[in-house]
């Protein structure tokens, strides 16, 4: 999933960008990455780190390219990136091969509902669909104008999707993809950054301008969660029945214990840009973006400390991989790391 924030937002914590205005155009949030003006998406930095440690076989250039996101079904990996890039692992991250895409648009969001349907989107209104899976992927037509950028999408079933985007984009199908429609969610034209399942069947939005949302399933109305920060919120993650943990820019993170009624600001926290976060099935809570971050909890949440890695390339995504190693998933395409220790190492005496 690629994350747009608006030159205001970004801006927030004194990178050197313009103060609000109209917003004529979308930006990245790894200032070193990609800018669009509408569909356009021209990469500003590629990197040619390796793609993974131990591979046994050449992995293709795709995946050492930009990543954007990832998803497993079963034991395999899929991720997507820029120039209509799908990678796939059958090994947890040590080799990757080419899957077939039928666009060069470039492609930010994938999940899957089951072990074999799950949608892909991206620019330039891209949704694909793939129905064995992930070996081969279909275009499908939501309606949406050609210079809409959808951001990411989440798999309810076999028959229900949502993906959302850029000026508050929205769409949900129902029936497998064969039919689209168009949900207004704000009023104002706010860029819609993730999705993430939430309780029971809960769908949480995370956008700009402190957009935090509840949708009781697709089609119920949003209900606002409103935190005291006004920046762009870059994801969600439901840490249990009632908890929350929310991650936006310049390191804001706030953390509810009440299912979103009530949040505090997590204190100490770097100012970089965090992107991306994944709770390990050892534990840990990790969360990652821009300036090579990675921060690590141990307390669900209530705390967190850097977390020392060979990564130098920012971080767009991070995965659990099947045999529990660390996919990250960005600039240098994707990388194996070891998971962090599942406990808090011992305070020095």
């Amino acid at each position: 999933m690629e994350v747009l924030a608006s030159d205001d937002h970004v801006a927030e914590g004194g990178d050197g960008l313009a103060p609000e205005t109209a917003r004529p155009r979308l930006k990245t949030p790894f200032l070193r990455w990609a800018r669009t003006v509408a569909c356009t998406f021209a990469v500003l930095a590629a990197s040619a780190t390796a793609v993974t440690a131990n591979a046994e076989t050449p992995s293709p250039a795709a995946a050492r390219s930009l990543l954007l996101d990832a998803c497993r079904v079963g034991n395999i990996v899929l991720a997507v990136g820029e120039r209509g890039a799908v990678v796939r692992s059958d090994d947890s991250g040590r080799s990757w091969s080419t899957v077939h895409s039928p666009t060069e648009a470039t492609l930010t969001g994938i999940n899957f509902a089951d072990a074999t349907t799950g949608w892909i989107v991206g620019h330039d209104a891209t949704v694909l669909k793939s129905s064995d899976g992930g070996a081969s992927w279909s275009p499908q037509n939501t309606g949406a104008p050609e210079d809409t950028s959808f951001l990411d999408v989440l798999a309810v079933d076999a028959n229900t999707a949502i993906t959302v985007g850029a000026f508050g984009a929205c769409y949900i199908t129902s029936d497998g993809g064969h039919a689209w429609t168009r949900r207004k969610l704000l009023e104002e034209e706010l860029h819609l950054n993730r999705l993430t399942r939430g309780r029971g069947s809960d769908v949480l939005i995370a956008g700009e301008r402190g957009t935090l949302l509840r949708l009781a399933d697709v089609r119920a109305d949003p209900v606002a969660l409103s935190t005291s920060y006004d920046g762009s919120f870059n994801g969600v993650l439901a840490i249990g029945p009632s908890q929350l943990l929310a991650y936006g820019l310049r390191g804001h993170a706030f953390r509810s214990l009440d299912d979103g009624a009530h949040w505090e600001p997590i204190g100490n926290m770097p100012a970089a840009l965090l992107s991306t976060g994944v709770i390990l099935s050892s534990g840990p809570v990790v969360l990652a973006g821009q300036a090579r971050v990675i921060l690590v909890s141990h307390d669900t949440g209530s705390t967190f400390s850097p977390w020392p890695t060979s990564l130098t390339t920012a971080v767009a995504r991070l995965l659990e991989a099947p045999d529990g190693s660390l996919l990250a998933f960005g600039e240098g395409g994707a990388t194996r790391l070891p998971p962090p220790a599942p406990t808090a190492p011992a305070a020095k005496p």
